[in-house]
């Protein structure tokens, strides 16, 4: 579990391919003294387990498939990417709750300047559509930030970013069409799955109660 709080923007170091699929290994300084053998780190949202760590650099192995979900299977070296480590239950929950299960894949399709902040504006899939709204929570690229504005013809987000989020992640390195790793709100998933189950619970609530 993460909180969407971006903790430091590492670099590719190199990328290798296996049968499996591809060991990235990943340039850190802040990050790297908290890291061990089997910890958990979100990857520009993606959860990723830490297989070695030396010189420098951590290295993590993403399989087939987090690569096709993902913008992880894109990736070259050189390029920025947003780091977390896993939630400790001592912190503070300073974003939201963030599992680092990437649902898909959205597209940058408009970026604007509006003094010192910015808007992203963000094409989603449909399939994501009924858990995204107006002043939630999404991850984009494993960073917590609140839909600004919501265009639901267009299927189409917006969100606002802040300087300190600028400087602080890798959302300054992308431009109009490239890709992102969206996480919907994890409570509109649990909310979805039990409104599915909704009337045969309420008749047995009912039933209970005696009516």
């Amino acid at each position: 579990m993460f909180t969407g709080l971006v903790k430091e923007v590492g670099r590719i170091k190199e990328i290798r391919s296996n049968p499996e699929g591809k060991e990235l290994i990943i340039e850190s300084k802040e990050l790297l003294p908290e890291m061990g053998i089997d910890d958990s780190v979100s990857v520009n949202g993606a959860c990723q387990t830490v297989t070695e760590v030396r010189n420098g650099a951590f290295k993590v192995q993403s399989i087939h498939v987090t690569l096709e979900k993902t913008t992880l299977g894109s990736l070259k070296p050189g390029d920025p990417v947003n780091l977390e480590l896993a939630l400790r239950a001592s912190d503070r929950l300073g974003g939201h709750f963030v599992q680092g299960h990437v649902n898909d894949c959205g597209v940058i399709s408009n970026i604007k300047s509006i003094g010192e902040n910015y808007l992203y504006s963000i094409k989603y899939p449909e399939n994501l559509g009924k858990y995204i709204i107006s002043e939630g929570s999404i991850a984009i690229d494993g960073i917590s930030l609140t839909v600004a504005r919501l265009n639901r013809e267009a299927r189409e987000l917006t969100v606002s970013l802040i300087p300190h989020t600028m400087k602080n992640t890798n959302l300054n390195s992308l431009k109009v069409g490239d890709k992102v790793n969206l996480e919907v709100d994890l409570l509109a998933k649990y909310i979805e799955n039990l409104l599915s189950k909704g009337d045969d619970l309420s008749q047995k609530w009912l039933a209970s109660k005696g009516f």
